[in-house]
């Protein structure tokens, strides 16, 4: 039975006159239209379209993450919206082989019709980048000295006072920082994972001067092993933690980090599932947004070379340092130097494992 008073129609509904009208090619105003212009101009309207549906989804991740308890029904639909957004990126990156098929001179006979517009000044992508917790400060020097000069006033105010808030990044150390199990009655996973740790890189040392061919490759490998000592110390040690965050070498707090690592390694812990699936998904996202950094890029390259961009950036130099530069959650990547194998972990107290396990009770 509809639920509706008034029939809908197809077109009506979409809006089809609107959108299928909103494609008009600039250069026909200087002449004959270029052909391809019309591909250039759907090719962005449907990023900016897939840009409006995971903006959709993070701020309904977001709202989740701010409420004053994230329970497992919430982090459910947490991960649920995260892997829709993954596939919604794998469609944007295979989308930059659709634009691919014009030739760089197919692209010259329109584009310095389009001068000054750029593609960073698309506030909905500046906005996915702040809400995920993309800082002024950690941009490359173009984008903290420039973009927001290019903006106008409205769009630079709105973006401006969208920084004032805590990311969706603050919000995900947060809950990581607030995992009760590193301490849990006598039982301290700092300790423990210490102790595992130095074992497992003694057992390292141990292999490498039995196994060394030479003085020269002892040497080498020993130093190699001094570096992982020293990460590892890094992690455990507050002071030196703090020197990491302060060279911008990791963002997560120290307890986050913690926390993502007593997640990950004993994810298989139930009470773990949905919280590793969330970890796994933010950098799967974090990843696939640099693929598509690198595809622009090597686009640009391909259409441009070393021309500068029509918004005066450095084109291709600029999309391909912003894409190694432009990541936030690149701590659960670098959270595989602190790892151990599954044989080296410290077992778990019983009581650790039944307050991470589904347990019931069948009363007669």
């Amino acid at each position: 039975m509809p639920k509706n008073v008034k029939p809908v129609y197809y077109g009506d509904y979409l809006q089809l006159d609107k959108l299928l009208d909103s494609q008009q090619p600039h250069s026909k105003q200087y002449g004959p239209e270029a052909h391809d212009e019309m591909l250039f101009i759907i090719v962005h309207q449907v990023y900016e379209l897939w840009f409006k549906q995971v903006l959709h989804e993070l701020r309904a991740i977001y709202k989740e993450f701010r409420a004053e308890q994230l329970d497992d029904r919430a982090l459910q639909l947490v991960a649920h919206r995260l892997r829709r957004v993954l596939t919604i990126q794998d469609l944007m990156n295979d989308q930059v082989g659709v634009i691919e098929t014009m030739t760089p001179q197919e692209f010259l006979e329109f584009r310095d019709y389009l001068v000054p517009a750029s593609g960073f000044q698309s506030i909905q992508f500046k906005e996915l980048e702040i809400i995920l917790g993309l800082t002024r400060d950690t941009r490359i020097a173009f984008d903290q000295q420039s973009f927001y000069n290019r903006l106008s006033e409205e769009h630079r105010v709105y973006l401006e006072e969208l920084e004032t808030h805590p990311s969706l990044f603050d919000c995900v150390d947060q809950w990581l920082a607030r995992m009760p199990f590193l301490q849990f009655d006598d039982f301290s996973f700092w300790d423990v994972y210490q102790q595992a740790v130095q074992n497992s890189l003694d057992r390292d040392e141990e292999i490498i001067r039995q196994n060394a061919a030479d003085d020269g490759q002892l040497e080498t490998e020993l130093a190699s092993l001094q570096l992982n000592r020293d990460n590892f110390s890094a992690l455990f040690d507050n002071e030196r933690y703090k020197s990491l965050q302060e060279d911008n070498r990791v963002r997560l707090s120290q307890r986050a980090m913690l926390s993502a690592l007593f997640i990950t390694q004993y994810r298989e812990e139930p009470a773990f599932h949905l919280a590793h699936q969330v970890i796994t998904s933010l950098a799967e996202m974090d990843e696939k947004l640099t693929i598509w950094r690198y595809k622009h890029a090597m686009m640009v390259q391909r259409m441009l070379g070393t021309k500068i961009g029509t918004g005066g950036s450095s084109g291709h130099d600029y999309l391909r340092r912003t894409t190694e530069q432009n990541r936030v959650f690149k701590d659960f990547f670098a959270m595989a130097t602190y790892l151990l194998p599954k044989s080296a972990l410290p077992e778990l107290p019983s009581a650790v494992r039944q307050a991470l396990g589904f347990y019931f009770r069948h009363d007669d």
